[in-house]
């Protein structure tokens, strides 16, 4: 189940996600050439990846930084940077730019500790901006509940585009982290589902304030859980591929 995109529009330049997004390709661009030399990969991961037992042991504490900047290939990358650009600009277009970017850091930075007080001796070096992207989507969740999003579903052979609310692409995304983190052994590394799921969290506790401005329950009766603009249409044209006529098959060599 991969997003698309969403149906709120954003009232201003989201120049804090183009900022984020330039930050992370950038950052890749500068080592995804150390995938040929295992060490030195090794290495780089070690002065900035978090490494829970270290930061348990009170080093390396920059890392819950500058590990939201790295990425492990062009699909890691990728995919975190589709859910910055759908979910980010309606937050940072309702939180101001400055304040967007340190709900961001706060997001990934919190989301780095979850994943080591899970984790706490851990040598398994941790990268990834999916904590604060995870934060993003809390904190959209909270303020537009009933946002719609275009999905691409995918069941083997089935693939479609449909559009849900947010709350229920949201919601199925976060029990998909909570049950991976029950059935899998933070130390032995792979997916970080504590991290996710602690970064969703901390994003939803980051944005109570900005909601109970707006007016807390009464922003959702007021708005239906909808967008407080309205919501982006999209059209969909139909294919420019010529439809060829059918040909009748020829009668085989007896006449049958």
């Amino acid at each position: 189940m991969f997003p698309l995109r969403d149906h709120n529009p954003s009232g201003r330049t989201p120049y804090v996600v183009y900022l984020l997004m330039a930050a992370n390709i950038l950052a890749y661009l500068l080592y995804y050439d150390l995938d040929n030399d295992p060490r030195s990969l090794m290495q780089f991961y070690q002065a900035y990846a978090i490494i829970p037992a270290e930061i348990s042991r009170g080093e390396d504490g920059i890392t819950l930084l500058t590990s939201v900047f790295i990425h492990g290939g062009l699909m890691h990358l990728g995919g975190n940077m589709l859910f910055l650009w759908i979910f980010g600009d309606n937050l940072e277009d309702e939180m101001g730019h400055l304040p967007f970017l340190a709900f961001y850091l706060a997001s990934g930075i919190g989301a780095g500790l979850i994943h080591v007080w899970a984790a706490p001796t851990s040598e398994v070096p941790t990268i990834g901006a999916s904590g604060a992207i995870a934060g993003v989507m809390g904190g959209y969740l909270l303020l537009f509940p009933r946002a719609r999003v275009d999905i691409l579903l995918i069941l083997i052979v089935f693939f479609r585009i449909i559009t849900i609310p947010a709350s229920l692409m949201l919601g199925i995304w976060l029990a998909l982290q909570i049950f991976g983190g029950i059935g899998s052994d933070p130390d032995q590394g792979g997916v970080a589902y504590w991290a996710h799921a602690g970064g969703f969290g901390i994003g939803l506790i980051l944005c109570l304030p900005l909601w109970l401005k707006r007016g807390g329950p009464a922003f959702w009766s007021h708005n239906q859980g909808l967008p407080p603009k309205p919501p982006t249409e999209y059209t969909y044209s139909s294919s420019r591929i010529p439809r060829l006529p059918r040909k009748t098959k020829s009668p085989g060599p007896w006449g049958k």
